[in-house]
Formats: C-alpha cells, sequence, structure tokens
C-alpha cells in the first residue's frame, strides 16, 4: 500500500500543477479583459469629454446667427442677409445684446450630450464597422459611422432640442426660464408635443451626420496619405470641417426647415403634425427656394464655421484628454 501511495504521488503532482497552471491562465485572461476593458472606458470617456467640449464651443460661437435662422425658419417672413441683418438688430435694440444668445442655455443642455454621444458613437460604431482594424474604413463604413452616430445622438437628446427651439421664438416675459416652457409645454399640450418633428430630424440627420462625417474622415485619410502625418493641423481641421458642414446641412436642409415648424407648432400659427402636410404647407407659401431652403445662405454661413469649429476643437480636445489619460496611465 505504502509502495502504490508513493507512485501517486508523482502524478498528484502533475495533476495539481496544471490545475495551478490553468487557474494562472484564466487569472492572466481575465487581467488582460479586465484592462481592456478599462482602457476602452478610459477611450469612451476622453470622446465624451472632448465632444462635449466642441459641441459647446462651436454653438455658443455661432448662437446669434442659429436664433436668427429658427425665426426666419418659423415665419412666414422671406429671408435675405439684410433682413437677416436688421433681424439682428431689432433683436438686440428690443431685448439686449444677451437676447441674440436667448435659447443658448437650452442650447448647452442639449448639445453637450449631443455632442459627447455623437462623438464617441462614432468612434464605436468606426471600430465596429472595422473588424479588420484597417489605418481608415472603407466609403460605404464611413458613411453609415457617421449616420448612426447622429441618429443615436438625435434620439437620446431630441426633446432638448424641441425646447431649444421653442426658447428661440419666444420672448423672456412670456416663457421666462427653460423649465417653464418645460413644464407650460407639458401641461397644454402633453408628453407627445416633445417629439413632434422627431421623424423629420432623423432623416434629415442621415444624411447630414453620414456626409459630414464621411467628407471629414475621407479629407484626414487623403491629408495622411499625402503629408504621411497623423494629425492634420487646426487650420486644415477647420477647413475639412467647414466643407464637411456646407455640404451635409445643404443635402438635409429641407428637414431641417420641416423639423423646426413641426416643433414650434404650439407657439405659431402651424399647427401640422406630419412632414408631408407641413412641407406642403412651406411649399405653397414660398416654393423651393424661399420655403424648404429659406435660410440656407445664412447656413451657409452659420454651418461651416460650427462644423469647422466642432471638429476643430474635438480633435484638440481629444489629443490633448488621451496625452494627459492614457499617457499618464501607461506611466
Amino acid at each position: 500500500m505504502i509502495e502504490r501511495s508513493e507512485e501517486e504521488h508523482p502524478i498528484r503532482r502533475i495533476q495539481e500543477d496544471h490545475h495551478h497552471l490553468c487557474d494562472i491562465s484564466i487569472k492572466t485572461d481575465k487581467g488582460k479583459h479586465a484592462q481592456k476593458q478599462a482602457a476602452t472606458w478610459k477611450e469612451v470617456t476622453v470622446s465624451l469629454t472632448a465632444g462635449a467640449v466642441a459641441g459647446a464651443t462651436a454653438k455658443t460661437v455661432i448662437a446669434p446667427l442659429d436664433r436668427t435662422k429658427i425665426l426666419f425658419q418659423t415665419s412666414d417672413m422671406h429671408f435675405s442677409p439684410r433682413k437677416a441683418l436688421n433681424l439682428i438688430s431689432k433683436v438686440y435694440h428690443n431685448e439686449g445684446i444677451i437676447a441674440l444668445w436667448r435659447g443658448n442655455s437650452a442650447t448647452m443642455a442639449r448639445i453637450i450630450p449631443y455632442a459627447a454621444i455623437q462623438y464617441a458613437s462614432h468612434e464605436q460604431y468606426k471600430s465596429l464597422l472595422n473588424p479588420t482594424k484597417a489605418p481608415s474604413l472603407q466609403p460605404i463604413p464611413r458613411f453609415l459611422a457617421g449616420s448612426l452616430a447622429g441618429v443615436t445622438a438625435s434620439t437620446l437628446t431630441y426633446p432638448l432640442d424641441c425646447v431649444r427651439a421653442r426658447m428661440a421664438v419666444t420672448n423672456r416675459e412670456s416663457h421666462k426660464s427653460m423649465s417653464s416652457i418645460i413644464r407650460i409645454t407639458f401641461r397644454q399640450e402633453g408628453l407627445v408635443s416633445f417629439y413632434r418633428g422627431y421623424l423629420p430630424t432623423v432623416l434629415g440627420v442621415i444624411p447630414y451626420g453620414g456626409i459630414s462625417f464621411f467628407i471629414f474622415e475621407t479629407f484626414k485619410k487623403r491629408h495622411r496619405e499625402l503629408t504621411g502625418k497623423s494629425h492634420p493641423t487646426p487650420s486644415y481641421n477647420m477647413a475639412f470641417g467647414a466643407v464637411a458642414g456646407l455640404v451635409g446641412q445643404s443635402a438635409s436642409y429641407p428637414l431641417d426647415v420641416v423639423r423646426r415648424r413641426m416643433q414650434t407648432a404650439g407657439l405659431t400659427k402651424y399647427t401640422y403634425d406630419t412632414i408631408v402636410n407641413t412641407a406642403r404647407e412651406i411649399y405653397h407659401e414660398g416654393g423651393v427656394v424661399r420655403g424648404l431652403y429659406k435660410g440656407l445662405s445664412m447656413n451657409w454661413v452659420k454651418g461651416p464655421i460650427a462644423v469647422g469649429v466642432s471638429f476643430t476643437t474635438y480633435e484638440l480636445a481629444r489629443r490633448f484628454l488621451q496625452q494627459r489619460v492614457l499617457h499618464d496611465d501607461v506611466g
């Protein structure tokens, strides 16, 4: 019995060593998985933060033009650059310079989460649509990543966009704050009013987000191929973003006009609650150019500035945060 026991000891020892090695392997795999998850979350946090900063900066810069555009879109006034300047002057003299940024608090409440979600989800969609980890996406996935990012951000923040539009077309006496607009709108029109115009928004953001990110990413790719540099300078990013914004907003502009009419229906004379009826009424008022594309020339000023500033700020903020957050972790 003793001899048999001595013979079994080496076998047991081998089995124990095998189990021990398996445990080490499992723990190592778990450790690598945990590290990968932590790195992913840090990348997401960096993208969220950089996106929030980019969105807030861009919208604050063009807020007076944005409010003027909404006032034209939601009325039957014919648009011209001179009339736009006169309207800005009228608002300034009647309500003060701060009134030009009226609705910007609601804009910030919406654009900070919107831009954060849009940029962060764009990074995630790029990763999902690039399983081979190629240096850049193919054209169709590149367009899809931008479209999906826009739809995701719009869906999650749409009620805030509706409130922002309502603040822009009301005066301070009747609606003193963002909270008062939310309260009055909910009491008079119900919860569904916060989602009025959602469908044209999504239909518009698909080409807008897709085209904007597609053009910007394509320019970055081409710049990398021509110069060998992985990151364009801020001036190049501004130019790339300006072109992306100009083309993207021009392609989706009629749906933006329809969206604004539907969002502010309870505060204006317009009561149409479908895309087709709203578009038909706008067309009957001013046709294609002065109706569905009313205010587009202002967007050709506002849009490139906003998108250029947004993309440039995002790239700078993201690289800064990556160096601080990710580099510190490595160190």
